[in-house]
């Protein structure tokens, strides 16, 4: 079995994490990884923008919990770091390049040792007014839509190791 496909099969969603943050240089690995997902028409035009900081994250947090009438939010799940992906609200594919951009940062995560999982609730949200003054705080700009983030850190729980897939392979 490749290195490659070892990293695809170790990778987990994970939902508790300590408070200890991430070592800028695997950090810079993540986001390199992000970078150079694959894009339509290789437009490359996403952005990554990195939230940490109590009170950046308590910002966004108080945000999303607001827009979506949940004033106890707190689906960070605690992260240490946030890695916001957005494209301009223009670009037809930005959800599809999105995507790519965080199993990239996802898989490099796994492969140093740091936790991760989507949080996916920004998507709709991204106009919301309370949501788009934290995004335009946090500088993200004002033409884009937050497609998904990727919550990252050190685990504080155990990672379960090998799962039973569900999908389906058909030949035809």
């Amino acid at each position: 079995m490749s290195e490659v496909l070892k990293n695809i099969k170790a990778r987990r969603s994970v939902r508790k994490f300590s408070e200890e943050q991430i070592p800028q240089e695997k950090l810079e690995d993540i986001l390199t990884a992000g970078l150079y997902a694959p894009s339509g028409r290789n437009s490359q035009n996403w952005q990554l923008t990195v939230v940490q900081g109590e009170g950046k994250l308590e910002l966004l947090r108080a945000a999303v919990g607001k827009a979506l009438g949940q004033p106890d939010y707190k689906r960070f799940y605690d992260a240490p770091t946030l890695i916001l992906v957005s494209t301009p609200k223009d670009y037809p594919l930005g959800a599809f390049d999105s995507s790519v951009v965080l199993e990239n940062i996802f898989l490099e995560a796994t492969d140093l040792g740091i936790g991760s999982v989507w949080i996916h609730q920004l998507a709709g949200l991204s106009d919301n007014p309370d949501l788009r003054e934290a995004l335009t705080q946090l500088k993200v700009p004002e033409d884009h839509v937050t497609w998904g983030s990727a919550a990252l850190g050190f685990p504080a729980v155990e990672v379960p190791g090998d799962r039973v897939n569900k999908g389906v392979v058909v030949y035809s």
